[in-house]
């Protein structure tokens, strides 16, 4: 595997990006634009699959970058959660709601994998 310089080319934060500006999109629509509250939990928790990947990454340290992929899949549920509360309240249609759920099941893998990967490096990071 090539070293990664910046966060920007992993591609599990590309994923992440993609999802965070798909539930974006999502939250535009009229009803649920006036649901402040859920409206800004999904907002702020796609944002923190992304944030989180970015800044285990940047640690310098094998077992923080673990520690925040792990907070990232669990954000990763966290919108999950939140687009049954969105789907239920009619705020989107299931269409919708399958695309970036079955998006965050394939990131949540990749995250996963990404993990193993990690565990079984011998490289360690700088910091420890």
């Amino acid at each position: 595997m090539a070293t990664i310089n910046r966060f920007e080319d992993l591609h599990i934060w590309q994923k992440a990006r993609e999802i965070c500006q798909n539930v974006f999109e999502l939250c535009k629509h009229e009803n649920f634009a006036r649901d402040f509250i859920l409206k800004d939990q999904i907002k702020r928790s796609s944002g923190s699959v992304m944030d989180n990947i970015a800044e285990g990454h940047g640690r310098d340290g094998n077992t923080e970058f673990k520690h925040f992929l792990s907070i990232a899949k669990g954000s990763l549920n966290e919108v999950k959660s939140q687009l049954y509360r969105a789907l239920d309240s009619g705020y989107i249609v299931t269409l919708e709601f399958n695309d970036v759920y079955e998006k965050c099941d394939k990131l949540a893998a990749r995250i996963g994998k990404f993990i193993q990967y990690i565990k079984s490096s011998d490289y360690k990071g700088t910091k420890f």
